[in-house]
């Protein structure tokens, strides 16, 4: 693999990880212990909010009416595509039963997990659609009691918006609360709020902590860190386009990475020099520029197929191929959290309507999982049933493998099966 950096981002400072883990540890076991009174304290004192946590269908009709009706109509538009996508996904997964060998039949089944909640992020800005992401794909999935929550923001309740969002798609519970607290009062259970089996959503550095914390006394999705776009392009694309695209990511967070592999040198410059030209017209410059001198790469790459190779070893959460055959590629891309092929299927598209899910795998995790889906929702548990037939095949090696094992109890039990006797 042969590259040349046209530019780099700069290398990560060590980062107090220990504080952050022993604050967000601090937070959930006082949840954990002093329940409903941790949750009233840790919201008044980071989020100024002391109101009800639970939302009422009052504030959710309030919410509704207070929306114009062009925002309404794309976030219903949102919620069909996401819920279509979600609901084709659902119908390629199938449960089976087969007879394996005589007299022994195996099968799995889908079963959804009884709760899940979805944290709905609304820090520095309010991401309409997050909302949807989570919980769309939960309701396909079956899940019988589905709850969301989402912090206070500057007018102490959720955003309208994400509110209405919520109430549209069937949440059975909306919680107006936010941050490691939350995630601690929906894995351990309050006085007022049950916990619940899985819990999904994307958040910042301490919610994305607390969710580690609190894995294996309840599930999660994943561990997701600030967006990422990478852009794989040839001398055919347009240096324009690539620019707004990283500069949309870049805006997000300080935090957020953005990267161009090209293997046109003078694409590369050319990029280079329109985003200093469109950071200029950003009402968001001040965030996009920070992550893009901190965090932003370019590269030129000798073949397509080096590029390739990069991106791959990169593993975006957002691939974007601008390339003059773009689908000619998809063979050689393995490590991505969703990817979008030509230069008109514009990320943007899939992070707002589109339909397939926003919440995606950071920080290389595309080289083991792929983002949030109807599966996540899933349990695939199997079972089997064995004739007298079929017992009598797998006895005997059960017994020779146990007694090699110097596992009696597994031996007797097998044996007992072929001699009715101990």
């Amino acid at each position: 693999m042969q590259v040349k950096a046209l530019k780099k981002a700069k290398p990560v400072a060590p980062s107090d990880v220990k504080a952050l883990r022993q604050s967000v540890e601090q937070i959930l076991e006082r949840v954990k212990e002093e329940g409903d009174a941790a949750l009233r304290y840790y919201s008044k004192t980071f989020d100024k909010y002391e109101g009800p946590f639970l939302v009422g269908e009052k504030e959710i009709e309030a919410a509704k009416n207070e929306l114009p009706d062009d925002i309404i109509e794309g976030l219903d538009f949102a919620i069909e595509r996401v819920t279509a996508f979600a609901e084709a996904q659902r119908a390629q997964i199938k449960e089976f039963e087969q007879e394996m060998i005589p007299g022994v039949f195996m099968g799995h089944r889908l079963v959804p997990v009884d709760s899940c909640a979805a944290y709905v992020p609304a820090g520095r800005y309010p991401c309409l659609t997050s909302a949807v992401m989570s919980l769309a794909p939960a309701k396909v999935a079956g899940v019988k009691r589905v709850v969301a929550c989402s912090s206070p923001g500057k007018q102490k309740r959720i955003n309208p918006a994400i509110l209405y969002t919520m109430a549209k798609i069937g949440a059975d519970e909306i919680y107006c609360l936010g941050g490691a607290q939350a995630i601690a009062a929906m894995a351990f259970g309050t006085e007022t709020i049950s916990p619940v089996d899985l819990i999904v959503g994307p958040g910042n550095q301490y919610v994305a902590e607390a969710k580690r914390q609190v894995f294996g006394t309840v599930g999660i999705d994943f561990l997701a860190g600030p967006s990422e776009c990478l852009v794989i392009a040839d001398e055919t694309a347009r240096a324009d386009y690539i620019a707004a695209d990283l500069l949309a990511q870049c805006e997000h967070d300080p935090e957020a990475r953005g990267a161009l592999v090209t293997t046109s040198e003078e694409l590369g410059k050319e990029v280079l020099k329109e985003i200093e030209r469109q950071l200029g017209d950003l009402q968001t410059e001040e965030v996009a520029r920070h992550s893009w001198e901190n965090k932003g790469d370019v590269v030129v790459a000798k073949t397509i197929e080096d590029a390739c190779a990069w991106a791959n070893d990169w593993a975006p959460e957002h691939l974007e191929v601008h390339t003059k055959d773009p689908k000619a590629l998809l063979p050689l891309l393995t490590s991505y959290g969703s990817l979008f092929l030509g230069e008109t299927a514009a990320e943007v598209f899939a992070d707002k309507v589109a339909g397939t899910n926003h919440i995606l795998p950071t920080l290389r995790g595309a080289r083991y999982t792929g983002g949030l889906w109807v599966g996540h929702f899933l349990k695939v548990i199997t079972h089997q049933w064995v004739e007298e037939r079929g017992m009598k095949v797998l006895a005997p090696y059960s017994v020779r493998q146990a007694e090699f094992e110097t596992m009696d109890a597994h031996r007797r039990a097998a044996l007992i099966r072929l001699t009715n006797k101990l």
